[in-house]
């Protein structure tokens, strides 16, 4: 893998032994669904791959051990604190740049953005977020469809990103959760972009 410092097998040892099974199996699926999308999207289809591979390798961590890496060694906004769930976003990204040594700035930007997006989500993040909902090995398969069919549409990468964003205010909203501001921020601008 020429976006990282060791091989591919390497990075799948080291994920295997700080993922739990389903992440693990959710990391390879989501880095083949981020390479589809890339070649969809005529874009770089191993920086996808390699996107897809690391985006949850933090997952696993104890909130504690997350806090702390973020408070020693990352800037996030307060309104990214409010959900433990996101917690792994930032500290994955970190991580792929210190432990598995990618400095390609879309590849960590699409790792640090993947579970709240950002207002300004380039394609690449965008692919890599899809990825990362629709990805078919854990993925419920009647939702990953249906976004799946939004990507075939004109200006598709918008209506499935906004398709998504609908269903993650209703299940918070059903869970009685809090929703970041940022989230309803980009909910509006995507509507905007959808629906021109």
């Amino acid at each position: 893998m020429n976006y990282t410092k060791i091989s591919e097998n390497e990075i799948k040892d080291w994920l295997k032994e700080n993922l739990n099974e389903e992440r693990y199996i959710h990391s390879l699926g989501t880095a083949q669904c981020a390479k589809e999308l890339a070649e969809q999207y005529s874009m770089d289809t191993e920086k996808a791959y390699t996107a897809g591979l690391l985006h949850d390798c933090a997952k696993c961590f104890s909130n504690e051990k997350l806090l702390e890496i973020i408070k020693n060694n990352l800037n996030v906004e307060e309104a990214e604190m409010l959900n433990y769930k996101t917690l792994h976003a930032p500290v994955s990204a970190h991580y792929a740049k210190e432990q598995f040594g990618v400095e390609d700035s879309e590849i960590l930007s699409a790792i640090r953005w993947h579970t709240l997006g950002r207002l300004e989500m380039t394609d690449f993040e965008k692919i890599i977020f899809l990825a990362d909902k629709i990805e078919p090995n854990t993925r419920d398969k009647e939702y990953s469809e249906k976004i799946k069919n939004y990507l075939k549409e004109e200006n598709g990468l918008n209506k499935a990103l906004l398709k998504c964003y609908k269903e993650t205010i209703k299940s918070l909203v059903k869970r009685d959760l809090k929703i970041c501001l940022l989230t309803i921020e980009i909910y509006n601008k995507l509507e905007d972009l959808v629906n021109v």
